[in-house]
């Protein structure tokens, strides 16, 4: 879809204002389509997606409420409100997006999904689409994929300096299993694209099967899933290995079957590549053991597992000092791991940060090798503490180190940090 040039000059609500509707849209279906296709509404909705990708937002969020049409932006992983809007808006900007993104325009009692390509100063930005019927009518979610349209190099993930070793160490094996872990929106595709963009030459044969494709990569075969034509992850993987592949990239583990396929292809000689929803890296281990993979074949395939999330970086255009007092929540998180200094740099808010204090985003991670003596504990099926214990003993860093190691160089905050690690990690 190529968007409709928009003036700076024009506001979201003269275009709002404009493309309200003048009859009773509701009863009357021609009328809604004519204003589907109306000037005033698509430049309108080519103006939200346009500003969501201005200011780098992951989401669209377009929600109705009692009285209002609310939309909101998730920038940086927090949700901002972006705009309210006359509540006749809502069905005929919801219409207008389903047509554009494939969707039933007449469907409003079941959830569907939808996607479309929108191009933007010369590049397309995919878009993955989510609408879900509720008591107040329906709510899309819009999700923008890869809105920066580059690829990250691994030197752009900030790696430490220990962390970037044994991540080397991982990724230079020929064949074997690497797992890249984390909650959902904790970057763990972008860190396996980093893999790919790092071992991408001409004498290799990449293959990756995802869900969605969340960046196109030159000189790498991708295959988006389809459920429709039963193209899974599992029937995709099956013709994968049938492509002399070197290096395969599987979106995601999410069963007994896709695990033993990609076990297999990591036993035949491949190096493959995939993601797990776990908290950290050794339950990514446990994980697969849940999911039913003997131990001796874990234990002989599994080369890494490299857990994240994504902390918000200090505003640079508001950053200053602050002090904490001796009783502070910050004050007592730091010195429960063992750290005194208590003057570091916050955002204090501005314009350019929503005034949130910051802007953009920086990964933290614990990269866990699997060194024989993880590989003997493997076998032995033990539990997780058993496991971390090995772990931290042969040289891997917990999560929490490694945030607080980047608030000390004031690239995040201890309010962050306690915002995002679980309890149980402090």
């Amino acid at each position: 879809m190529k968007n409709t040039a928009i003036s700076p000059n024009v506001s979201l609500a003269d275009l709002a204002k404009k493309a309200l509707p003048t009859t009773n849209y509701i009863s009357d279906s021609r009328r809604l389509d004519l204003n589907i296709s109306g000037a005033p509404l698509v430049t309108l909705v080519d103006k939200i997606i346009t500003d969501a990708i201005l200011q780098k937002a992951s989401d669209i969020h377009i929600e109705p409420q009692n009285k209002t049409l609310t939309i909101r932006f998730r920038i940086d992983g927090i949700l901002i409100n972006y705009a309210q809007l006359a509540l006749p808006l809502h069905p005929l900007i919801i219409a207008r997006v389903k047509i554009i993104s494939g969707m039933d325009t007449v469907e409003q009692r079941k959830p569907q999904d939808g996607s479309l390509s929108y191009e933007f100063s010369n590049k397309m930005i995919n878009l993955r689409i989510s609408v879900l019927p509720t008591i107040l009518g329906e709510k899309m979610v819009l999700r923008l994929l890869n809105t920066s349209g580059k690829l990250f190099n691994i030197d752009e993930l900030e790696l430490s300096k220990y962390n970037k070793y044994s991540f080397e160490n991982i990724y230079n094996h020929t064949s074997g299993l690497i797992i890249s872990t984390g909650p959902v929106n904790s970057g763990k595709t972008t860190t396996l694209y980093a893999i790919l963009n790092k071992l991408n030459t001409p004498e290799k044969n990449i293959v990756t099967i995802e869900d969605p494709i969340e960046c196109n990569l030159s000189g790498i075969t991708q295959i988006q899933i389809n459920e429709k034509t039963s193209l899974t992850f599992e029937n995709g993987l099956r013709a994968v290995l049938r492509q002399d592949p070197d290096i395969i990239l599987i979106g995601e583990i999410r069963d007994e079957i896709t695990a033993r396929i990609a076990i297999r292809a990591a036993l035949t000689g491949h190096l493959v590549l995939t993601t797990l929803h776990t908290n950290d890296a050794v339950t990514a281990v446990l994980r697969l053991l849940d999911m039913g993979i003997e131990p001796y074949l874990l234990s002989a395939t599994l080369i890494g597992c490299i857990s994240q999330r994504l902390l918000r970086r200090i505003c640079p255009n508001c950053s200053t000092r602050k002090t904490f007092t001796a009783n502070s929540p910050q004050t007592v998180f730091l010195k429960k791991h063992n750290y005194s200094q208590t003057n570091l740099l916050y955002g204090s808010g501005c314009e350019e940060c929503h005034g949130t204090g910051y802007s953009g985003r920086i990964a933290i991670q614990e990269i866990l090798p699997i060194a024989t003596e993880m590989q003997k504990a493997i076998n032995n099926t033990p539990d997780s503490t058993i496991l971390k214990d090995i772990a931290i003993k042969n040289g891997m860093k917990p999560l929490i180190y490694d945030a607080l190691a980047k608030a000390m160089q004031n690239k995040t905050t201890v309010d962050e940090i306690m915002r995002i690690i679980d309890d149980d990690s402090k």
